[in-house]
């Protein structure tokens, strides 16, 4: 069951902080917190991107160091190994956990990230099927095997409503399907169900930033990720078994890493396919999001709207 709405007379929110990678979601939390504590609330933040709960994957997720995090706590950052599975039913259960941690501590819980079905998992009346491990660890081998192709068109037979609205290169949102109508239930489509009710009632806002400006911001972002190291770090987490990670293996850019030390990928075809799959990733985000209602949509960088946002959410 949903819980009920927060009380009128209590000030502390969820707010949650959303949009496409690279439109500076992040530092503008920071900087919401800190215009709140301007004013006299604390706040504290909840990571919502599936890949910086791995702990040693920072720079290839553009994590906050500890030291950029201005004194603020963060929650589910660096809580995986890199072998471990980031299942979003989990995700569910541990965000809101430290949200209503916060909440009862008295201070505002900010919700950051790009991951939609995670966000959303939060926000909303998400209930997530049963798992199979034997079940997964099957279709997952199939999976590199035979790649997402084949996994894909039998999702498509079996389920079209769910196939249409999944990316058939996301073996893992294949594999995940599959596995659900093996065992008898419905999926969940991976998208928004109709009508969602929402948790804490939460106030959404969103980062937009146009589409041209994007691409050259994600295109450079890639680069600088190489610059700055990214393949040591690949290096380290391959010796702590990056490698056999379901999840962690396969993100964007990590894949691609993984790719170039193997030697099956030389750098420009790493960084162009990083570029390339970030380019779709970020359109998506902006599809997912932009389907949210009552959403207050601020143009990026919005650091210089951080205080206004706060008296609104404050109202005051």
């Amino acid at each position: 069951m949903i819980d009920p709405p927060a009380p009128a007379d209590q000030t502390a929110r969820l707010i949650a902080v959303v949009g496409a990678t690279g439109t500076g979601k992040s530092d503008f939390a920071l900087d919401l917190a800190a215009a709140l504590a301007e004013r006299g609330h604390s706040a504290e933040i909840v990571n919502a991107d599936a890949m910086q709960l791995y702990r040693g994957m920072d720079i290839g997720t553009a994590k906050l160091a500890p030291h950029e995090r201005r004194g603020i706590p963060h929650h589910l950052l660096d809580v995986l190994a890199v072998t471990q599975e980031a299942a979003v039913a989990w995700y569910q259960e541990a965000a809101r956990a430290a949200v209503e941690g916060i909440l009862d501590r008295g201070s505002h819980a900010i919700l950051v990230g790009g991951s939609g079905l995670y966000v959303s998992s939060v926000l909303f009346d998400f209930r997530f099927p049963p798992r199979d491990e034997s079940l997964r660890s099957d279709l997952e081998a199939e999976l590199d095997r035979v790649g997402p192709g084949v996994l894909f068109e039998r999702l498509r037979l079996l389920d079209p409503d769910t196939a249409a609205r999944v990316d058939p290169r996301n073996g893992r949102r294949v594999v995940r399907a599959l596995e659900i109508l093996a065992q008898g239930e419905r999926t969940h489509g991976a998208a928004l169900p109709d009508a969602p009710e929402r948790w804490r009632s939460p106030e959404i806002i969103g980062l937009a930033v146009p589409r041209d400006e994007l691409v050259v911001r994600l295109d450079e972002r890639v680069e600088g990720m190489w610059r700055a190291g990214l393949l040591d770090e690949v290096r380290a987490l391959r010796a702590d078994g990056l490698e056999e990670g379901v999840t962690a293996r396969r993100a964007i850019g990590y894949a691609q890493a993984l790719g170039q030390l193997s030697g099956a990928l030389t750098q420009t075809e790493a960084i162009a396919q990083t570029q390339a799959l970030t380019r779709r990733y970020a359109r998506r985000q902006v599809s997912w999001f932009r389907r949210y209602e009552d959403v207050t949509w601020l143009p990026a960088p919005a650091a210089p709207l951080a205080r206004t946002e706060a008296a609104r959410i404050l109202g005051s």
